[in-house]
């Protein structure tokens, strides 16, 4: 009998990211296009800024994942799970995942088919307590503190943003133990940087990790509940928020 290769497709994934303080055509109506919760949540921000920019990237998602399903973004609803992860509630966008992070004015998407995401992005500025000892592995920790000095802050979101990726992934939330998992701090784009994974969890082979390019001032991280296959980046811009994106379904 020959041996039979057996193809399994990557995992896709679109990156998309924006400016929650650039102002474009349509981004005025992005009260229109939020929830009524989400609009309450907008209220009860202090800051203008803050405000603006919580609607800038709630309207932005929505704009997104109608691109995907080719309908009004004012008619897709949201539901959450126990942990607060959001999902679409209409049966023909099941298989769709995404997740959303932002900072500083940036926001950060990542959709796939089929396959359980978490994104992380987060501003690169000095930290005024020791964040690591309370939130990182003891290998972590041992690896950060074994970084040259210069390169211990950057290490630092490494670590972070890898860690928050795999959480929100995860699904879990707070309710997994951040030291039941070790990531790399390492600086460059492996094929997974998840290095260590509580059985109890599930099997570390399930799982990549990976760096994403969020430009200058900046650390970003995907997480994929791949199950083995291979995973591929795609970066996306708001240009495309108009195109018919459905070939990835």
């Amino acid at each position: 009998m020959s041996d039979q290769v057996i193809s399994v497709k990557a995992v896709e994934v679109d990156v998309w990211s924006w400016s929650l303080d650039q102002h474009s055509v349509g981004d005025n109506d992005g009260e229109r296009l939020i929830s009524k919760d989400e609009t309450e949540r907008a209220k009860r921000f202090l800051r203008p800024v803050d405000r603006h920019r919580y609607i800038a990237g709630r309207a932005g998602l929505r704009r997104i994942l109608a691109s995907y399903l080719k309908r009004d973004p004012v008619t897709l609803s949201l539901i959450y799970n126990a942990c607060g992860k959001p999902t679409l509630a209409h049966d023909e966008a099941a298989g769709l995942h995404f997740n959303l992070s932002h900072t500083a004015g940036l926001a950060l998407l990542g959709v796939c088919a089929h396959a359980s995401i978490g994104v992380d992005i987060e501003e690169i500025r000095p930290l005024r307590e020791d964040v690591a000892s309370h939130f990182f592995s003891a290998k972590e920790c041992a690896d950060l503190n074994a970084l040259p000095e210069t390169d211990r802050l950057n290490g630092f979101y490494r670590c972070w943003t890898r860690k928050e990726a795999f959480v929100k992934a995860q699904g879990a939330g707070l309710s997994l133990p951040l030291d039941s998992f070790d990531v790399s701090l390492e600086l460059g784009d492996d094929t997974c940087l998840l290095r260590r994974l509580d059985p109890q969890i599930g099997p570390l082979d399930d799982w990549t990790v990976r760096n994403l390019d969020a430009g200058a001032g900046f650390c970003a991280a995907l997480a994929v509940h791949s199950k083995g296959r291979g995973v591929t980046v795609r970066y996306r811009n708001r240009c495309d928020w108009s195109l018919n994106m459905a070939s990835m379904m």
